[in-house]
């Protein structure tokens, strides 16, 4: 029996043909192999998988790009790692089914005209932090975007979001009359997939002014990474919210 009340038993892995001359990344295409065959059944709850190493070997690819599918699928919450026992399937925490939506997108669907003011938009240079987020080298330029959301004539939010150079060829007053899903989408980017982290804190001095928030208001935190349909990151955003103003809706489901 594994830590969990399941029955333990060795993973057993359908067969994967690895497309190596795809643009899409060995990595990811072995973490949806994975997760499929977990998400359907084919591996249970309570399985444990072999080493890294011998996953690899089996997959045929390296241990760093076989450590890199795992570690997406803790991220998922589909594996757990337990020092002295291995990796092992868990039953998949309850799923939220936020949409790959931006914050223009649900105020202009909710009927509410948004407005934008662009604070920020400029090239630096990635830091450690930053370059792991957008998977890119440190010191690789990016382009940072701030911007101030509005809706009723009252802000709403900060939002700071990083990309790749090479996805912007947008201005300032194009950013302020379109969102920037809709300008990734207008280039042709296929958003698939995001991982987002919701969170609270309170604001700061500058923030609470900017907000139009009394100081140490309570404000809602989002972090969010967003991948296209080849598994390439295409941005990183880092958006604070008045929680008088705003909330996060999702849709629970029973599995």
């Amino acid at each position: 029996m594994s830590d969990q009340g399941e029955p333990t038993q060795t993973a057993v892995l359908p067969p994967l043909v690895l497309d190596r001359n795809s643009p899409v990344p060995l990595h990811f295409q072995v973490s949806q192999h994975l997760e499929q065959v977990i998400t359907s059944g084919q591996i249970p709850p309570g399985t444990l998988f072999t080493s890294e190493i011998e996953l690899g070997e089996r997959l045929g690819v390296s241990r760093p790009t076989m450590r890199r599918a795992m570690q997406q699928l803790v991220d998922k919450g589909l594996v757990v790692r337990r020092r002295g026992i291995g990796t092992r399937v868990v039953r998949p925490k309850v799923k939220r089914p936020m949409e790959l939506t931006s914050l223009f997108d649900d105020l202009k669907s909710g009927g509410q005209s948004p407005t934008t003011q662009v604070l920020a938009l400029e090239e630096i240079d990635s830091d450690e932090a930053l370059a792991a987020k957008l998977e890119v080298k440190p010191g690789e330029p990016v382009v940072r975007v701030v911007r101030l959301r509005s809706a009723a004539g009252r802000p709403i939010a900060k939002m700071t979001n990083y990309l790749p150079t090479g996805l912007v060829d947008f201005d300032a007053e194009t950013l302020e009359e379109q969102g920037l899903y809709a300008l990734l989408r207008a280039r042709g980017v296929q958003m698939h997939m995001a991982t987002q982290v919701v969170g609270a804190r309170q604001a700061t001095a500058s923030e609470s002014r900017l907000l139009d928030e009394p100081r140490g208001s309570a404000l809602l935190t989002m972090e969010r990474t967003t991948y296209d349909d080849h598994g390439t990151v295409v941005e990183y955003g880092s958006h604070v919210y008045a929680a008088s103003r705003y909330t996060f809706e999702t849709s629970l489901m029973r599995s």
